[in-house]
């Protein structure tokens, strides 16, 4: 069944609709912030009935429902949504422009080409527009608030139309009286009517193309879904405020009377605090989007209908799915936001700590957030049970073998509903099968020679593991997981110099990799500067504030899984082979299965991630 008609509709009729209220904007529909050379490239356009583009509309009252408003500029009273018969999808700064310019009598409010904000009123110079024989490029003119055009800063006034016989003295015409002039040309006929044959030319080359222009228009019927809706918009709204799922589902929450955005965001006007501010209170959960906490949200209520699903005796297709589809999170109830909304912003604090148990302290090093999601909604359906010793350690390996089998660099929609249904089953059930999750990651011994910057989920995980595991700072002597990080300005440094190496002419692609770097002090990193390591750890060892022997430094160099002996030798080849073994052993014990052995070319690419961290390495 087709869902959409396409035909043409005068200009002036679709202007008439907006100022009536028969045409207005659904509330994601934001911004108008078309310039003054727009405005006039604009109509200069209609006026030489050259095409501008198609408009693309939405009948009401179908599923896609939307809180709506007028068109800038419009007053409609109360119970305006009420005459509401469409809304404009695409095409809302071509005719807010049109609307403001040919149909309203207060000055423009636009910008002009420094972006500064003005306000104009536009004319056509009516010799000039006969004399170009209807090319406007020239008569089309904006000018001030009070109908001026000045110089000199403002002290000389060069065009007054501040009257309508200073118009008619101009012979420029106000473009607010485009589509019905009889006012004007009474006016015009009383001040000067010699001039009236000359106007008569004007109205029939330039007024005429105004009146007579036909907008292409594609009208989307109401039984189009709300899906389908955003993905139109998403389309063709180049111009205007891109459309998120977040944007569409608030519009639609607006029309039962909740705003989602005060709830996300907050509102200083009724001194609420938004939901997002208080997950962001949590360190880890810094920039959390609204798209990621309503997938969780339907991912919940999902499972709730799916459980009714089954306790009512539904089979197969009949059951309710598990999904954070586009469609489904667009489907998601204001009753299920409400249920829901804060049991999971107590999830994402579970998953807070959850992550800190695992070694996590800053959200730049945090490899995946979409991972967040599936875990959050975990956290709601298991409470405080995520601390239970069997549970932790499912958990754990779950997430670890998503971090660095780096599961989550793509598309996660199906992937989070799979991994919430299967790690709900296995938390509850031994003998039930593992997560998929688990069972498709592996981990190539090879990869670790490719892991140079913290673009790859693997590269900052790892970088977590060796805090967690003990890895000491060569300075303070104390564990990173004990040092305050944002004073002692921890971070991803080589072990053996870039400098020292390039000396020594090794191959950048083997020495930047993760196996030659390891979480050290801003100080360490300063006393380590180009040095070989045995000169850098004797200088460390020497300073008075370190003061430490041999063994006690070997023991700090070991935290680090760095075998001390050949680091004092600068033996950096043994040094790459003993370290790169023993990061495999820990990537595989919280893994929980064995390294893949083969080979991976050097030149392989980093994989981006969602959150970003400023490389600081020597």
């Amino acid at each position: 069944m087709t869902t959409f008609d396409s035909t043409k509709s005068p200009l002036h009729v679709l202007l008439q609709e907006i100022v009536d209220g028969q045409l207005q904007l659904p509330d994601f529909q934001r911004g108008w912030v078309w310039d003054d050379a727009h405005i006039r490239s604009l109509l200069v356009s209609i006026g030489r009935s050259f095409p501008v583009g198609t408009v693309m509309l939405l009948e009401v009252g179908g599923e896609a429902r939307f809180q709506i408003r007028p068109v800038e500029g419009i007053q409609l009273g109360k119970d305006s949504d009420s005459l509401a018969e469409r809304l404009i999808l695409d095409g809302q700064q071509r005719l807010t422009s049109l609307t403001q310019v040919l149909k309203l009598s207060p000055p423009v409010k636009t910008k002009d080409e420094n972006k500064r904000e003005i306000e104009r009123h536009y004319y056509i110079d009516i010799e000039k527009a006969l004399e170009a024989g209807g090319d406007l490029e020239d008569a089309i003119i904006g000018v001030d608030a009070e109908r001026t055009i000045r110089e000199n800063f403002g002290r000389d006034v060069v065009l007054d139309l501040s009257t309508p016989e200073k118009e008619f003295e101009a012979f420029c015409f106000p473009c607010n009286q485009i589509l019905n002039s009889d006012k004007w040309e009474e006016g015009l006929n009383e001040f000067d009517s010699s001039r009236f044959q000359k106007y008569m030319a004007f109205r029939k080359l330039v007024l005429s193309a105004f009146r007579e222009y036909q907008m292409p228009v594609i009208e989307l019927k109401r039984t189009t879904s709300k899906e389908a809706v955003c993905l139109v918009f998403e389309k063709v709204n180049t111009g205007g405020v891109p459309l998120s799922v977040f944007e569409l589902i608030t519009a639609t929450y607006a029309a039962d009377g909740f705003n989602l955005r005060d709830d996300w965001f907050g509102s200083q006007a009724i001194k609420l605090e938004g939901r997002q501010a208080r997950i962001s209170k949590k360190l880890l959960l810094k920039g959390v989007e609204a798209t990621e906490f309503l997938q969780g949200m339907t991912l919940l209520h999902m499972m709730e209908r799916r459980a009714d699903d089954i306790a009512a005796g539904k089979k197969g297709k009949e059951v309710t799915p598990v999904s954070a589809k586009k469609e489904h999170v667009l489907a998601l109830p204001l009753a299920a936001y409400t249920k829901w909304a804060d049991a999971l912003t107590e999830g994402y604090v579970e998953a807070d700590r959850f992550l800190r148990d695992q070694g996590f302290h800053h959200y730049r090093f945090l490899p995946y957030r979409s991972q967040l999601i599936p875990l959050s909604a975990l956290m709601v359906k298991i409470k405080e049970r995520w601390r239970e010793p069997r549970v932790k350690d499912k958990i754990a390996r779950w997430y670890w073998c998503g971090v660095l089998g780096e599961q989550y660099g793509s598309t996660i929609e199906t992937k989070v509903a799979q991994d919430l249904v299967e790690l709900l089953a296995w938390i509850a059930d031994d003998g039930a099968p593992e997560p998929s999750t688990i069972v498709s990651s592996s981990f190539q011994a090879s990869r670790l020679d490719t892991l140079r910057s913290r673009g790859s989920a693997a590269y900052r995980g790892i970088y977590v593991l060796l805090q967690r595991e003990g890895a000491s700072d060569f300075f303070w002597k104390q564990r990173m997981v004990d040092i305050d990080k944002d004073d002692i300005r921890i971070d991803i440094h080589h072990i053996f110099p870039k400098k020292w190496c390039s000396d020594q002419g090794l191959n950048p692609k083997v020495y930047d990799s993760i196996v030659n770097k390891t979480a050290l002090s801003y100080k360490t990193n300063r006393k380590i500067g180009g040095k070989a390591p045995s000169e850098y750890l004797r200088q460390i060892q020497e300073d008075k504030q370190v003061q430490i022997d041999d063994v006690a430094m070997d023991e700090i160099i070991s935290t680090h899984l760095i075998a001390p002996g050949v680091l004092r030798q600068d033996n950096f080849d043994e040094f790459y082979t003993r370290r790169k073994t023993a990061l495999l052993a820990m990537i595989e014990r919280v893994m929980g299965k064995i390294a893949v052995h083969g080979t991976v070319s050097m030149e392989t690419d980093e994989e981006d991630v969602e959150s970003e961290g400023v490389e600081a390495e020597s």
